[in-house]
């Protein structure tokens, strides 16, 4: 094997790396998308509830 091959061998690893961690860090993103919506849905219905309680107090003095 000659030098000149075996680097470019090294550089196809490399950006099969390069590769293999933007897929790890979209995956990452994806998970922290998906708690964000979950917490945000939690916290939306919450604050339903909480704005219901509020006006039926308005409503009932």
């Amino acid at each position: 094997m000659s030098l000149g091959r075996v680097v470019h061998q090294l550089k196809r690893v490399r950006v099969c790396q390069r590769a293999a961690t933007a897929v790890e860090y979209g995956l990452i993103v994806s998970l922290i998308v998906i708690a964000m919506m979950t917490a945000l849905g939690t916290v939306a219905d919450k604050t339903t509830s909480m704005w219901g309680n509020v006006t039926n107090a308005v409503i009932a003095h």
